[in-house]
């Protein structure tokens, strides 16, 4: 057995360096844990899952070429034992149920990276799930909304970057009553004043992205 037997290893995917610096820094100092490999998108990620077989993958959602949730989904489905920890300045529950059927062991705000990070990592490594005080909130307040149907979600993004409802008919192939009738669930089942504060309730809870 190697003297560094005991040590997790961890990959930390995001592609913001200065974050990466700051966890890399975090995470060396430690005596049980050192970051092995950084990289900058989801398709790097699935390289290095590949070349380190880390014990630990440190995974941002929102990141060029390949998002964290793909490359979740496709470490996983390579590596099912593999534990993923999300880190995201999104705590929209939404996205975290998202992350979390994906196969991520947990799901953790950028702003509590110094506060819960080690203790994250230490308690996913020991084979626990964990969740941000926030996102949980965010998860049981929402839990038994309707949740809105693929064609619905795909209207509320085309409201989002700013289309009407005919424009958003021609971009569908679908009628403008149909629109009318898709808007009209869609401002219900948010709990939207209008198409303005649905689009923003669809960002922020991780329905949709821009």
């Amino acid at each position: 057995m190697s003297a560094d037997s005991s040590i997790i290893r961890i990959l930390c995917v995001d592609d913001h360096p200065l974050l990466r610096g700051g966890i890399t820094a975090l995470v060396d100092g430690q005596s049980d844990m050192k970051v092995v490999a950084e990289c900058s998108n989801g398709r790097e990620a699935i390289q290095q899952q590949r070349a380190h077989k880390p014990d630990i993958t440190l995974m941002d959602l929102q990141m060029p070429e390949m998002s964290g949730l793909d490359a979740i989904i496709a470490i996983r489905g390579e590596f099912p034992d593999a534990r993923i920890i999300v880190l995201t300045t999104y705590a929209g529950d939404v996205q975290a149920l998202r992350a979390l059927q994906a196969g991520a062991r947990a799901y953790l705000l950028k702003d509590q990276v110094h506060k819960e990070l080690l203790e994250t990592i230490r308690a996913v490594h020991s084979g626990k799930k964990t969740i941000s005080p926030q996102v949980s909130y965010e998860l049981a307040e929402h839990a038994t909304d309707d949740a809105l149907t693929k064609a619905e979600v795909e209207v509320l993004r085309l409201i989002a970057a700013g289309n009407a409802n005919k424009q958003i008919a021609d971009h569908l192939g679908i009628t403008e009553d149909t629109v009318k009738g898709r808007v009209k669930n869609i401002l219900s089942k948010l709990g939207a004043n209008d198409r303005t504060h649905a689009a923003m309730i669809g960002l922020k809870r991780g329905i949709i992205e821009l």
